[in-house]
């Protein structure tokens, strides 16, 4: 009979933070899967712990090493460090084409047997995936490095999917206590639980100060959750003063609300309890899907306008949206231009308010649809074994 082949019992994941929390903020959930639901030992290499401590309170950012539940955590200072054959893991994934170590990949070379080295590429519905996700680069010191992307087709690796998360949002989503109990500590009023919940989580850029304009001035009470730091100039300016956490203000038909920054755990709550979210980059755009809710993507800036590229194929793949959405969508992006979408707030904002509860229906069939591909993790282990 063959030999079988080892199976993967432990993992480093390499995290260059470039989007403040979305690189963190994925690299985070997979490492932590991969403990708590497949049982390997993941080490997670990170070079920025000021922003992986804003969504992991516990993280200690004068440490060198750490552990956070079972998960060992590594400040990546360098590019210089020196390594044997024994650091090296089973599999090595680089996120978003990071450069690891060279005296990494050298001790990679040289362990028996070699480990599965992955890029770890960023989520795009674009149709070019398809034809690059597991193909492999030339080799390296005699290693092959693997390319494995996240995306929302069977010919992709799928999204991020933690075991029992659906039925964790259900739980909460049917618990008015539970989620009356979350609000409250953060000190949101009945007549706010009341009201149109908006989290909102964008970049610098964003029209919010037109959106905010045309909130005040609606038939509907709007009660916009916002984490500390996000929009600052716009939130300032609202509130007339500086927006630290518990600060607050009713404009209109307006009331603004700064949120400190939450665990991921939470944050995935607030997402769940809200009627609308803003999200950016990539991680809170994939937990808005999982959430049940209408959301609005604001896409991570490119040079020459590439990111309207890849927002325009998610839209046209994605199945939970309305003519009113998708105008809107275009328009936060600047898709359409700030300035004539900003002058017709007063218009799009009901049209696409009134579509809401359509949307919100439609979301159940897309992540159904999203399920059938399988969880990413699950799928890069598999792939993983086939090579090693």
């Amino acid at each position: 009979m063959p030999l079988q082949k080892p199976q993967i019992t432990s993992l480093a994941l390499f995290c260059k933070v470039v989007d403040n929390f979305g690189d963190i903020g994925i690299c985070w959930r997979l490492a932590r899967q991969l403990e708590q639901e497949h049982g390997i030992a993941v080490t997670l290499w990170v070079d920025d712990l000021r922003s992986f401590k804003r969504i992991c309170p516990e993280i200690a950012v004068d440490l060198d090493a750490q552990k956070i539940g079972a998960v060992t955590v590594r400040h990546w200072r360098d590019q210089n460090g020196v390594f044997s054959a024994d650091d090296v893991a089973d599999c090595v994934i680089e996120f978003f084409a990071c450069d690891i170590p060279p005296g990494y990949i050298a001790a990679m070379a040289q362990r028996t047997p070699r480990p599965v080295w992955f890029n770890l590429e960023g989520l795009t519905a674009e149709a070019w995936v398809e034809g690059c996700h597991k193909l492999s680069s030339p080799p390296t010191q005699s290693l092959t490095k693997y390319f494995f992307f996240p995306g929302f087709t069977d010919k992709t690796g799928g999204l991020l999917l933690e075991s029992g998360l659906q039925q964790q949002r259900e739980s909460f989503q049917n618990n008015p206590a539970a989620m009356l109990a979350f609000f409250a500590q953060f000190g949101v009023t009945s007549a706010e639980m009341a009201s149109l919940k908006v989290s909102l989580f964008c970049y610098p850029h964003a029209p919010v100060a037109a959106l905010f304009d045309a909130w005040q001035k609606c038939d509907q009470a709007v009660t916009c959750l916002i984490p500390e730091g996000v929009a600052a100039e716009a939130v300032r300016a609202f509130l007339g003063a500086e927006a630290g956490v518990g600060a607050t203000a009713t404009r209109g038909a307006l009331t603004v609300r700064i949120l400190p920054f939450v665990p991921q755990a939470d944050y995935d709550k607030l997402l769940w309890a809200c009627d609308l979210n803003f999200v950016r980059g990539e991680d809170s755009f994939v937990r808005a899907q999982w959430a049940g809710k209408p959301f609005i993507w604001h896409i991570y800036p490119q040079d020459e306008n590439l990111h309207h590229v890849k927002l325009n194929a998610f839209v046209q793949c994605h199945t939970a949206r309305t003519d009113n959405s998708v105008a809107f969508s275009s328009g936060w992006n600047a898709v359409t231009g700030n300035n004539e979408w900003s002058e017709n707030l007063d218009e799009s904002w009901p049209l696409f308010l009134a579509d809401l509860k359509k949307i919100a229906l439609m979301t159940t069939d897309w992540q159904n649809q999203m399920m059938k591909n399988g969880d990413f993790t699950s799928n890069l282990l598999k792939f993983a074994e086939t090579v090693r």
